[in-house]
């Protein structure tokens, strides 16, 4: 009966092992999900903030064209002022 129990500790030891294993084998397959996950909120973050990028410098554009505009206008007053003072 002796030599039985050492091969029933070995076969639980193993058994063991190979749950340990199993385990870390799902932690692994989770975190690598995880890790996919967070690289493609990551991919989307980022392609989010290219766009509002590429708006915020359209956006400047636009507003430096208004000012442009806007002291143009400002100008051609000032002229028509003047030339309506000097016509009186």
């Amino acid at each position: 009966m002796a030599p039985s129990v050492p091969r029933t500790r070995a076969a639980s030891v193993i058994r063991m092992k190979q749950i340990t294993l199993d385990n870390q084998s799902r932690m692994i397959r989770c975190l690598r999900a995880q890790l996919a996950t967070e690289r493609r909120g990551l991919a989307t973050m980022k392609k989010e903030h290219e766009d509002t990028q590429i708006a915020l410098e359209a956006s400047h554009k636009v507003m430096s064209g208004l000012t442009e505009i806007g002291l143009s206008i400002s100008k051609k007053i000032e002229r028509m002022k003047a030339k309506k003072q000097k016509a009186r």
